[in-house]
């Protein structure tokens, strides 16, 4: 095929999978775009990248700059929700070619009558482009180039930044090149920054042994809102199965007092759209939604796409579950793990349509209900190409909806769930607990293509993980978790009030809860408040406070000769608010190191005097040197200083 365009473009970053699936930033964030431009020969070339939202039909263009090594560079800012469109265009600009030969001829005392004559067809389609001040000054030099008498006057005008700077404004782009188009989906703020506090709600009752219901759970949020927490998230809350119900402690036999595992949805009471009857009806739910949203926070909803076998699924549509020869059902398994109170879903049922249907149908009923945010159960145990579609249709219509993926799995996994559209995820944050682990799993979910989908949510713990290094832990072990996923992630969880209140009982040699509160009722007195919920309460008003703690991908670690201290930096986009944070990772003996500021990043010199203020204490530090002495103590293991400089 013929192709007489002569500048080629490559490498355009960013884009997935050569542009199969987008990009994902939130409202107000930048789009910094990167191309590689080259052409035959020593031509000028220009590039730029256009960009539009979805609802607009012209290009909005911002020029790239030429970096180095042929790579070109611009950015552009999003503000609106929904899709944008992205591309690069590129071109051999012709007047700018002939305004750098002709200086260099007159450099070099050549005559350039010839040269000037070449110029006045450049400049005559610019007329019909500029201004009335710029139309004037164009006229002015057709007239100068086409007269030898003006000749000096001509090579003046030439040369003049003022029509560099027309030429720049309106090149003539003959026979430009495109890359090709590549979307960008823009969230609100909420899917980049957010603050989950998970907890059953039929455990929030006054009075021990007692089921609790939303009322119970409405008394609870002025504490949820005063610690900081911006989404609570919900178990399932809908009915319980009542066939194969587990009893305490995961065990196959339930006595009638069990109330079983929430995950074990549907019963005689109804199904994914309905409420478990003793929590309430679904005003009582939407009551609680409302107030919590009055004290700034958002319910986040379970959505579990499994049955329990007694679920109306089971009879109405039983074509949705796999049957095996001897009549029954085949119960969901992960060896050795058994949950016999849990049909898995046949996703290669001949009736996969009305199947998808009626799951799309249970989010939309929800929304409806008020909730926006959903963790979603096990996603990766369902069709990657089920989870695009459904997503998508619900975005279509409710782009503030966000889906948080619950998949600690693979990690291609858990990366092709964010590909096909999944809000945040949950990661390995968990189990990462040296200097080394979490830089380097840090600088994968940083400084690779996974900054530009993946956005992670760090979980310290969670129902089902009660991981090793917090069994038997001191105070100083939970806050410095807490403090660790608050300053490296932007979006962080705990399940509480396990969390706060180091509650760590384990099943000997597994990272589960002993007597685990998936499968019984459990009471805790809530007004207690100590020096863990004091440090959350705090952090988690800094992390409001600082745009820096309000993202996750822009991170630098420090230097610190010391394996039990993690130094970073951040910074928010317009480097007007810059942190460092140092965290000791030893729960029993005080740390002492150097730390090596990242002079470059701040833009000081070596010798020029900084303030640091710790944001936690209130103290203060000059700091004078490149490195700087810190010591910290197991009773507050960590710092969030403040960079003044």
């Amino acid at each position: 095929m013929y192709n007489q365009r002569r500048v080629v473009i490559d490498a355009v970053y960013p884009q997935i999978n050569c542009g199969e699936f987008y990009i994902k930033r939130v409202v107000n964030e930048i789009v910094n775009v990167k191309a590689h431009v080259l052409v035959d020969g020593h031509d000028v070339i220009a590039a730029s990248v256009l960009y539009k939202d979805e609802k607009e039909r012209k290009w909005n263009e911002v020029r790239m700059q030429h970096i180095v090594n042929d790579e070109w560079s611009a950015s552009f800012n999003v503000d609106k929700k929904g899709f944008y469109s992205y591309k690069v265009q590129v071109w051999v600009d012709h007047a700018l070619n002939w305004q750098h030969g002709i200086e260099r001829k007159i450099e070099d005392n050549q005559h350039v009558k010839s040269e000037l004559l070449e110029g006045v067809t450049l400049l005559k389609p610019l007329l019909k482009k500029a201004s009335k001040k710029e139309h004037a000054y164009l006229s002015h030099c057709i007239n100068c180039f086409n007269d030898e008498t003006k000749y000096n006057e001509a090579i003046k005008e030439s040369q003049s930044q003022e029509l560099h700077q027309l030429f720049f404004k309106y090149p003539s782009k003959d026979l430009y090149n495109e890359s090709n188009e590549l979307k960008v989906y823009v969230d609100r703020k909420k899917a980049l920054f957010s603050t989950w506090y998970e907890f059953f709600p039929r455990s929030s009752s006054e009075v021990e042994g007692q089921h609790a219901t939303f009322k119970d759970c409405e008394r609870l949020l002025p504490r949820i809102a005063d610690m900081g927490f911006d989404t609570l998230y919900f178990p399932p809350v809908h009915p319980i199965g009542e066939v194969n119900r587990k009893g305490r402690n995961n065990t196959t036999e339930a006595s009638k007092s069990d109330v079983g595992s929430a995950w074990g949805i549907g019963s005689k009471h109804g199904g994914h759209k309905d409420i478990h009857p003793q929590l309430g009806s679904i005003k009582d739910f939407k009551t609680l939604v409302k107030k919590a949203k009055q004290l700034g926070i958002e319910v986040a909803m379970d959505y579990a796409l499994q049955a329990a076998p007694d679920h109306p699924w089971v009879k109405e549509h039983p074509d949705w579950f796999k049957w095996r020869p001897d009549g029954t059902v085949q119960y969901a398994e992960n060896p050795p793990k058994k949950y016999q109170d849990i049909l898995p879903i046949y996703w290669e049922s001949k009736d996969y349509k009305n199947l998808w249907k009626e799951c799309l149908d249970t989010l939309l009923y929800w929304i409806d209900c008020g909730i926006n945010v959903f963790r979603v159960d096990n996603p990766h145990t369902k069709p990657y190409y089920f989870w695009n579609w459904a997503i998508s249709e619900v975005k279509k219509k409710h782009p503030d909806v966000l889906f948080l993926a619950e998949a600690f799995t693979r990690p291609k996994v858990m990366q092709q769930l964010a590909k096909q559209g999944y809000t945040q995820s949950y990661t390995y944050f968990t189990w990462r607990n040296t200097k080394h682990e979490l830089i380097e799993y840090m600088t994968e979910l940083t400084q690779t293509d996974q900054r530009e989908y993946m956005r992670p949510n760090f979980w310290p713990n969670t129902p089902d993980i009660n991981p090793y290094h917090l069994q038997g832990a001191n105070e100083s072990k939970y806050i410095q978790r807490y403090v660790l996923a608050a300053t490296l992630s932007s979006n962080i969880g705990i399940y509480g009030p396990v969390f706060e209140y180091q509650i760590d009982d384990a099943i000997p040699g597994k990272e589960e809860y002993y007597m685990s509160e998936k499968f019984e009722v459990k009471h805790y007195d809530w007004n207690i408040q100590n020096k863990l919920t004091a440090i959350i309460a705090k952090v988690n008003a800094i992390r409001h406070k600082h745009e820096a703690l309000q993202q996750t991908n822009n991170i630098k670690f420090c230097h610190i000769e010391n394996d039990n201290l993690l130094a970073f930096y951040k910074w928010n986009d317009s480097k007007t608010d810059e942190l460092l944070i140092i965290i000791s990772l030893e729960q029993y003996y005080a740390q002492q190191g150097t730390v090596q500021l990242p002079l470059a990043d701040l833009g000081i010199n070596a010798g020029q005097q900084i303030t640091v203020n710790d944001l936690v204490t209130g103290s203060s530090y000059n700091w004078h040197s490149e490195w700087n002495f810190v010591e910290l103590h197991p009773t507050l293991p960590f710092h969030i200083f403040k960079i003044n400089n």
